[in-house]
């Protein structure tokens, strides 16, 4: 014999129901995150693909100066400007990106995360990741043109957010890269150190311009970025050109 729910009983179980549906539905909202997958160079769009189940969110900034970690004072940066040669640069002859520098990016450090990702976790706030390395979306506070971009990994998206070698490769192959080992080229090209993520458009128009010919048009982060090209210089054993030189010392001698 079938027992019929009384109308209290039916009216509980239906809004049990639809409370159920709607935990499912926010518990997907926050995990999904957004974007596509895949890794790609300084201006590399990313492959598309669909969000895991598995996005999780790091919803921290960046801890405070992780950015700018490792970077010389002005004071410490003009001693170093001291130190470097002074030469004319030299021919471009024989440069390739991968071939000379490596593909972009290898896990130089061994942590399991490509280049690209590590510099993004360590520079944008409100992390959403897939797994352990893959950066989905976040917020980038942009050194270099002092505005802030909404990051979301996707074909259409990713380049909106580019990694800089602050030290342009084209750059540092004419001004003694050459001379490095293969070994110390590739470590060169994904030294943190080296990369800040930053406007897409403004990394382009920067192209491989030392000191002398391009400088962010944020002027609050140009002696950062200038302490941080003579730190680089100096740790690989490159030389600057004569303008490029006039231009650090110009800048860092009124930080």
């Amino acid at each position: 014999m079938t027992r019929r729910r009384s109308p209290a009983r039916l009216v509980t179980a239906l809004a049990g129901m639809a409370l159920a549906a709607v935990l499912a539905l926010c518990g997907y909202a926050v995990v999904s995150g957004g974007g596509a997958g895949g890794a790609g160079g300084a201006g590399a769009l990313d492959s598309q693909a669909t969000p895991s189940a598995g996005a999780t969110s790091e919803s921290l900034p960046p801890a405070a100066g992780a950015r700018d970690a490792g970077v010389p004072t002005a004071a410490e940066a003009r001693a170093l400007l001291t130190a470097l040669p002074v030469k004319g640069s030299a021919p471009k002859t024989g440069y390739d990106r991968v071939a000379r520098f490596g593909e972009a990016w290898l896990d130089v450090d061994g942590n399991g995360c490509g280049t690209r990702d590590d510099i993004l976790a360590r520079d944008l706030a409100d992390v959403v990741r897939r797994g352990s390395c893959t950066v989905l979306s976040g917020t980038l506070d942009d050194p270099y043109t002092g505005t802030r971009i909404a990051f979301e990994r996707g074909a259409d998206t990713s380049a909106r957010v580019q990694i800089d070698h602050v030290v342009p490769l084209m750059d540092a192959w004419r001004t003694g890269a050459q001379a490095l080992t293969q070994e110390d080229r590739v470590r060169l090209a994904n030294d943190p150190l080296n990369l800040v993520a930053v406007d897409g458009p403004t990394n382009q128009q920067k192209g491989a311009g030392d000191a002398a010919t391009w400088l962010p048009p944020a002027k609050a982060y140009r002696c950062t970025y200038a302490a941080r090209q003579v730190a680089v210089k100096s740790a690989y054993g490159l030389w600057v050109v004569p303008a490029e030189r006039a231009a650090l010392d110009r800048i860092l001698a009124a930080c």
